[in-house]
């Protein structure tokens, strides 16, 4: 296989043993996975609200885990996470009120995302633009021009329906019906537990979602706007720490190039197209401070 194959010439190159053995889903995997992520995420919330030593630096880490069960919906949004369809389903709408999106809408608004990567046009996740200026990036990180998205989008649903192009008429009802739900279900926590809502949960998410934009920021920004996956889609080699916490997903070009490989067998997957890969940073920080060294130059 030579560099310049696109990710379709690569994949279709593999022998069908192997493309069979990538995508072999189990459970067990992701349950540990889930199980340590919301473990920690417990264990240092009692933390918190018993004002243990160095809570505030727990309340961001707390805050690091809080905002990353995104790559957790993201991972059962493609459904191979695990291999019951009902446990990916749960922990869709479990991540998915965690993280204040709606499963649905956000499945639909994914499923898009990779039919047109870094399209400019068709891609959704281009709806709101990357940053231009130094100010618009620290903007980006902040995350509050997200969480602003993400509440009005919750009580537009509710209260007009859906409307998004890329969701079909079919689902808009149950999109809306999903937002009612969540929204009730804010009520009721905010209404009995608020104060451990607000100090376990929402200002450790504020403080957790810089870490979590600068983390998306290097999936596709500045990668070419092209149909191949392995130059679209960046790859960002990174230590394992980080890769636990996402599921695996720096390997992104390779997830990109075939979405249906399990989370765990993305490593063995990168094995085999580590040669072709076209967009790579050496780490998150690097790539981040590419970024802002641009744009301050620009």
């Amino acid at each position: 296989m030579e560099r310049e194959y696109n990710h379709r010439a690569v994949l279709n190159a593999l022998p069908a043993q192997t493309r069979k053995e990538l995508c072999a889903q189990s459970d067990g995997p992701g349950l540990l996975r889930l199980g340590l992520h919301l473990g920690a995420i417990a264990t240092l919330g009692v933390a918190v609200w018993q004002s243990s030593w160095g809570w505030p630096a727990l309340m961001v880490i707390q805050g690091v885990l809080w905002v990353f069960l995104f790559t957790t919906l993201h991972e059962v949004t493609h459904e191979t996470a695990f291999r019951t369809t009902w446990i990916n389903r749960a922990t869709a709408w479990l991540t998915g009120a965690a993280v204040v999106l709606s499963p649905s809408q956000f499945r639909y608004f994914h499923l898009a995302h990779h039919r047109f990567t870094h399209d400019p046009v068709r891609d959704p996740e281009l709806a709101g633009g990357k940053p231009e200026t130094p100010w618009q990036y620290a903007l980006y990180l902040s995350g509050l021009p997200d969480w602003r998205w993400r509440l009005t989008t919750l009580v537009s649903n509710a209260l007009h329906g859906n409307q998004d192009a890329f969701v079909p008429d079919r689902a808009k009802p149950r999109i809306r019906r999903e937002a009612l739900l969540l929204i009730a279900l804010y009520t009721v926590i905010a209404i009995t537990a608020w104060q451990a809502a607000l100090w376990a949960w929402l200002l450790p998410m504020l403080l957790g979602a810089p870490f979590l934009r600068a983390y998306l920021l290097a999936e596709h920004h500045l990668c070419p706007h092209v149909a191949d996956m392995l130059s679209n889609t960046r790859t960002t080699f990174t230590n394992r720490a980080i890769r636990w916490l996402a599921w695996n997903m720096p390997y992104h070009a390779e997830h990109h190039a075939y979405p249906a490989v399990p989370f765990h067998r993305l490593p063995d997957l990168h094995r085999i197209m580590a040669p072709h890969l076209r967009e790579t940073s050496p780490g998150y920080s690097q790539f981040n401070a590419r970024v802002a060294k641009q744009l301050v130059s620009n």
